[in-house]
Formats: C-alpha cells, structure tokens, sequence
C-alpha cells in the first residue's frame, strides 16, 4: 500500500474509481469464413462428379456473423482505494458508519476507544475505515485491499457488503476472516444489553 493511502485526519476520506475495461471481440473470423469456402467448393466439385444433384448452402453474410456495437460485451473492474487511520499491521479492519463525524459522536468516539483498548490493540495494529465515504463498497473489495482476518463493522450490515446476513454482537466466519457485526458507535453506547453482548464476543477472541 502506498503511503499516501494512510491519513491522520478520517475527514480527508475521499472516493476513486479506477476502472479497467476490457472489450472480447471475436478473431480469426474472416480465416475461418475463408477455410468453411474452401471445404464448401471441393464438396461441391465432388458432387459434380459422381452426378450428385449439387444442393448449395447459404453462407451467412459478414454483417450476420459480426456482432453489433451494442452487443459487444465489455468487463468492467472497479477496484476501490481505501483511505484509513492505523497501519493495519494485524490486518484488523475497523468499519465506522458517520456521514457526520470522521469516526463517530464524541460518545460513539469514547466507545471505540475503549473497546480497542479493551482487546489491547494499538493504532497501528487496525486500520479503520468510514464507511459513509465507501457507501457502495464489498466485502470482496475490502477484502482485497486490506487483506483482513478480523472485520469489527459498526453500523455497516453483512448485507451492506454484499454478504449473507449475520448474526448482530457475535463471532461470524466467512472465508477463514473473523467478523463482528453490531450497532452503530453512537446508538451501540446508549444500548447496554448490545454492549454486553459484544463486550463478551470480544473478551473471547
């Protein structure tokens, strides 16, 4: 990852689309027209000779054969890069949901704080990602750039990334990567039995 791609101000966060596109045509048409004449004329003169009636077979035209503009198809591959806070040097990914704050309400910012604190992370050991900047983001694009064995998502749905839905405030295993799905920061403060919940999901990783 290049060093640009880490920030220290979350509300820096931007989106990029890179977008790769790659056109199939068809090739060797015009061979494989020019073989099927040749074939077709030596039949034909076969016929011919032993007095066969010569039955003659409509060649479809190039304008048949060629597919129209709109009809070619195109593969686009949209790859996402992230901007986050951390290193990522545990390949912990930390997913926040605020279009208002870089991280969450002041409350939901404590919050955070304290549960890092409390599985003994450091800064560099996650990176954290707002997801309100990403909104259209996968899993599978998450994935990829982050290359994550721990997904701790507040306030983005397994469905929100593309997944199956997963059980809130519990340990979910997709594809060898450990998730924890639960509430938003701000609203998980003010829900103790949710904040009970996850704080022993937590203690148990």
């Amino acid at each position: 990852m290049n060093s640009d791609q880490l920030i220290t101000n979350a509300e820096a966060l931007r989106l990029f689309f890179n977008d790769d596109v790659y056109l199939v045509g068809d090739n060797g048409l015009a061979e494989a027209k020019t073989n099927k004449e040749h074939l077709q004329g030596l039949n034909t003169a076969a016929d011919q000779e032993q007095g066969q009636p010569v039955i003659a077979e409509r060649t479809p035209s190039p304008e048949a054969t060629l597919p129209k503009v709109e009809e070619v198809v195109s593969t686009y591959h949209t790859a996402l890069n992230f901007k986050y806070l951390g290193k990522n040097e545990k390949s912990i990914l930390i997913l926040v949901n605020d279009a208002q704050n870089p991280v969450s309400s002041p409350q939901g910012t404590e919050l955070l704080r304290k549960l890092v604190l409390s599985i003994n992370l450091k800064n560099a050991d996650f990176a954290l990602v707002n997801y309100a900047a990403y909104h259209t983001a996968t899993f599978e694009q998450l994935q990829l750039f982050f290359r994550c064995k721990l997904v701790l998502s507040f306030g983005v749905s397994a469905k929100k990334l593309g997944l199956a839905e997963q059980a809130l405030h519990q340990l979910n295993l997709f594809n060898e990567v450990k998730m924890i799905f639960t509430h938003n920061l701000h609203d998980l403060e003010i829900d103790i039995p949710a904040k009970k919940q996850l704080w022993a999901t937590l203690k148990n990783l």
